[in-house]
């Protein structure tokens, strides 16, 4: 279905655009009086300066109407409204369709992959773990991703595998971001040095050694002494120059030299040969001689040694290529010397020279692809058939660049030739089913459905089930809506029920019949936003604007995003309500600087520009109470917007970056929060304060030794509460014998001691305190937990009640989480974390609560589960599994199911279990035993 949403406008009571009870036309020809009363002039002409820039002014023939307002008999669209492209409309939505590969039985696919993994020869891995990191790409955990993408790295045995692994690497990180960082630092990891990626073979064992760039830079042996002069038996003769040179050395260079020089040709009579018609200089003569007889390349300009290569090229010298292959190769340090010198790679099929030429542009992405001439090359046929002539052409490689170029510009023409390219490589199996996956979401993006339709449908064909919705959308979107219900009616009566199938099939029918296949997938998959979007504004048509923003807060609450966050800001501008409006545009612009506002017609500063005259302003003072009050308050949204308006105020600011990233986290928002870690390192005023963000960055990107080595940097340079910090909470992250917890200890007080506020205070307070109860020295961390709440560190009412609860005293550790739940504004641990210190049937409601607020919490599903099989009721403790499982595969869910299929005696599917769990954490030992143990009992049944 196409639309144009410029003329989608709507007028209604509560949000008419004026706050009077009079209504008033705006005279754009100035030929009368405009008012629009209670919002002020200039918020008046931003208002109208903005709209005048759109051609069209159609109204919508439908209103929203507040229950309490009375309409008046005509209603006139204001311009001065703050929603000029009117309310969200349901017919409007839709969920995108997932560019990642999609399984029904994800668990089922874990585990094979799992099985691939151990199965297959050690040289093979590489490839079936890039398979992995395909099945990760479409989970939450970016951690997953990383860890096989350098699995793969780790175990790659080509040149080019290792150089493309390498820099995909980096690219995860986005290090291209860190000011100062050259491409080709490497910071001494093993696995990502640009010259330990042009050392062929296989040594998985490589990424516990030393950095090669840590090493003395030498090109070949051009330090070593050059050897004596020998007398020749021979002479080439170039115009008048002669080149005395050993018959014997030279013959020995290759075939072709041995068979002229010493066979049945004429040259082999003749000390005297004319090679003036071969084209090349005295100075390549010169330099095949010496390397005759020294098997070196000694003091040649680099010029001297490309004609020397084609001289290789073109005698056969296979030993003397790879001579100058590798010390071109190592000249190659930026995008510059690439450009130059991989079009010599490519025409004398110099292999590593190639490789090293791509490895600066592929270190350099993505601000490498406005280089439009390796960008020609890499994605047109003709580049990639050269690439594959000089071996540098592959699936993976292609696999990468237009991942990142469908990162940048999904619609570009570039990201489309790269998909074709990729396609062209891509074997039978999930390759292809990638390939033509991706193409045809690309295709859909650009509204070309008809091509969309027929790429989704060989995904199909080769056997991806989830592109199944690629074609069901493209039919639908050419005007075929039956052909695409009857399609996912099909799908969903053939396979096991998912969420996705319920949703998507929800877009082709009306009424009862979609809001029960919305229920049915908010059921099946809880974390699906589209069901939870759709409602929402079925309830502002219906205009029940209040259960609309009820809705739209139900998926916020365990999962934030910015199209919801923008959902309910839209919501909150027609209540009026415009600080909470401007609150969620502000954490929209934190998640997406860029991120367009209305259908992409208005960016998100703007729309903070139109709404801040009409809220309280606050100064940078007022700011930070703002902040403590709802980082108090465990409101990490509101938090988010705060931050956002004090780095307005103050751009550069390093600390409020940093406080921006713990917040994303907590939000579960990885790639925002690395965002804003990286900006906070970009501008740190000071080296020590910059040690400790790029210790953070290591730290979240699993560096845990390089994170401490930071740390410790820092604190060599100058004491400070975050370099002691992040030392201890590296630290922490270990099994603590009693030495080294001591020694956490230690590093807290030191922190706590170094200047700082009382949020990061509140923070160490926490943790001191959870140190000391693993302790056993409950009396110590009740006195932290109490500190640390007396400077609103809200939090510290969980480590108090855990206090409590280990001296017995349970009534008042509940009592300390009832606290917690009242005060806090994300409050769905604290209800799981309260059933621990009750009995049964209040547990249950508070697990209940948990779930109900925060779906993707685990530990509510594996308590059911444990009190369904206490009762003798197996089935129903698999089924409360399962369901979690289902739209969520956590390694302790697998686990425990798995233990309880191995009780059961279904030992298949508890091996089953086991191996998608090992998947996940493969060096989890005992999901490990118990895998061994129900191979075993499956061994010994009879066949």
């Amino acid at each position: 279905m196409q639309y144009n949403i410029f003329p989608i406008m709507r007028s209604f009571n509560i949000i008419d655009g004026c706050k009077g009870t009079q209504l008033y036309t705006i005279n754009p020809s100035g030929t009368g009086t405009a008012t629009c009363s209670g919002i002020g002039d200039k918020l008046l002409q931003q208002l109208h300066d903005h709209i005048k820039t759109q051609t069209l002014r159609t109204k919508s023939n439908r209103s929203f109407r507040s229950p309490n307002a009375t309409p008046p008999s005509e209603v006139v669209f204001c311009e001065g409204s703050l929603l000029p492209y009117g309310l969200p409309m349901t017919e409007l939505l839709e969920p995108k369709v997932e560019p990642s590969l999609v399984f029904p039985d994800l668990v089922e696919t874990l585990a094979g992959a799992y099985r691939r993994a151990e199965d297959c020869p050690q040289f093979e891995r590489t490839e079936v773990f890039l398979q992995q990191c395909t099945i990760f790409r479409g989970l939450a955990d970016p951690k997953l991703f990383r860890r096989s993408l350098r699995a793969a790295r780790q175990h790659a045995t080509s040149v080019h595998a290792k150089v493309v692994l390498a820099a995909w690497l980096r690219h995860e990180r986005r290090e291209d971001e860190l000011i100062g960082l050259s491409s080709m630092d490497c910071r001494g990891r093993n696995l990502e040095c640009p010259r330990a990626t042009l050392e062929p073979g296989y040594d998985p064992e490589s990424v516990f050694d030393p950095c090669l760039c840590t090493r003395a830079r030498a090109v070949n042996a051009d330090a070593c002494p050059t050897s004596e002069e020998e007398d020749g038996d021979m002479s080439f003769i170039v115009g008048e120059d002669e080149v005395r040179c050993n018959r014997f050395n030279i013959a020995s260079l290759s075939r072709p030299f041995k068979t002229m020089l010493c066979g049945e040709f004429v040259e082999s009579k003749r000390e005297h040969i004319n090679f003036s018609q071969n084209g090349f200089s005295v100075e390549a003569l010169k330099a095949a001689k010496e390397f005759s007889r020294s098997k070196r390349l000694t003091n040649l300009e680099p010029m001297a040694v490309l004609e020397l290569l084609s001289f290789a090229n073109r005698f056969c010298c296979e030993e003397m290529k790879h001579a100058c292959d590798v010390h071109l190769a190592l000249l190659v340090c930026d995008l510059e010397d690439a450009l130059l010198l991989i079009e010599y790679g490519l025409e004398e099929t110099a292999y590593l020279l190639v490789a090293a030429c791509l490895q600066v542009f592929l270190r350099e992405l993505p601000c490498s692809m406005q280089c439009s001439n390796f960008v020609r090359m890499l994605s047109s046929p003709e580049g990639r058939d050269r690439l594959a002539m000089a071996g540098h052409a592959s699936f993976m490689l292609y696999y990468f660049l237009s991942q990142v170029a469908m990162e940048e510009e999904m619609r570009s023409n570039t990201t489309v030739m790269l998909l074709e390219r990729l396609v062209e490589c891509a074997k039978d199996g999930w390759e292809k089913q990638l390939a033509f996956h991706q193409m045809g979401v690309v295709m859909l993006e650009r509204k070309e459905y008809k091509d969309a339709q027929h790429w989704f449908q060989s995904a199909v064909e080769a056997g991806h089930v989830y592109s199944t919705v690629g074609v069901a959308r493209a039919k639908y979107k050419r005007g075929h809506t039956y052909s695409a219900y009857k399609l996912m009616n099909s799908l969903v009566s053939e396979h096991k029920p998912v969420g996705w199938m319920y949703q998507e099939r929800s877009l082709y029918c009306m009424g009862k019949e979609k809001q029960m296949d919305l229920l049915s997938a908010t059921e099946l998959d809880p974390t699906l936003s589209f069901p939870y979007k759709f409602r929402a504004v079925s309830f502002l048509e219906e205009n029940r604007i209040e259960s609309a923003i009820a809705e739209i807060n139900k998926v916020i609450g365990f999962k934030v995003s910015a199209d919801c966050l923008e959902l309910r800001a839209w919501f909150l501008i027609a209540m009026e309500d415009y600080e909470g409006a401007l609150r969620d545009v502000r954490a929209i612009l934190t998640l997406d600087p860029n991120y367009m506002m209305f259908y992409g017609h208005m960016h998100g500063e703007h729309l903070i520009e139109l709404l801040s005259p009409v809220v309280q302003q606050w100064c940078q003072a007022d700011c930070w109470m703002q902040l403590y009050d709802r980082w108090s308050s465990v409101d990490d949204i509101g938090s988010l917007a705060v931050v956002h308006q004090m780095l307005a105020n103050d751009p550069g600011k390093s600390l409020l970056r940093f406080r921006q990233s713990l917040l994303l986290l907590r939000l579960n928002c990885p790639k925002a929060a690395m965002r804003s870690l990286r900006m906070a390192r970009n501008h740190s005023s000071s080296d020590h304060e910059r040690l400790v963000y790029e210790g953070w960055i290591l730290y979240d990107t699993g560096h845990r030794e390089e994170a401490l080595a930071k740390a410790e940097e820092s604190i060599s340079i100058q004491r400070s509460f975050e370099a002691y910090f992040l030392k201890a909470y590296a630290l922490a992250d270990s099994n603590l014998d009693s030495e080294s917890s001591k020694y956490v200890i230690h590093l807290l007080e030191e922190a706590l001691r170094c200047p700082s506020d009382g949020l990061r205070k509140g923070q160490a307070l926490n943790n001191l305190g959870s140190v000391f109860v693993d302790c056993d020295k409950l009396d110590l961390a009740a006195d932290c937990y109490m500190n640390a709440l007396n400077i609103k560190h809200t939090r510290a009412h969980q480590g108090l009640a855990r206090v409590y609860h280990l001296k017995n005293h349970r009534k008042a550790a509940y009592d300390e989480m009832t606290k917690l739940i009242e005060k806090a504004r994300s409050n769905a641990s604290a209800y799981e974390k309260r059933s621990e210190y009750c009995d049964r049937d209040m547990a249950k409601s508070d697990l209940s609560m948990a779930s109900e607020l925060d779906p993707l919490r685990t530990y509510p599903y594996r308590y059911r589960a444990a009190v369904l099989m206490d009762d003798h009721k197996e089935a129903e403790a698999i089924a409360e599994l399962s369901r979690a499982i289902d739209f969520k595969p956590d390694l302790q869910l697998l686990h425990l199911r798995a233990a309880f299929y191995e009780s059961m005696g279904d030992y298949a599917s508890a091996v089953r279990d086991c191996e998608a769990g090992l998947c996940l954490d493969p060096n989890n030992n005992e999901i490990l035993d118990l895998c061994n143990k129900a191979r075993e009992h499956l061994r010994e049944q009879p066949k």
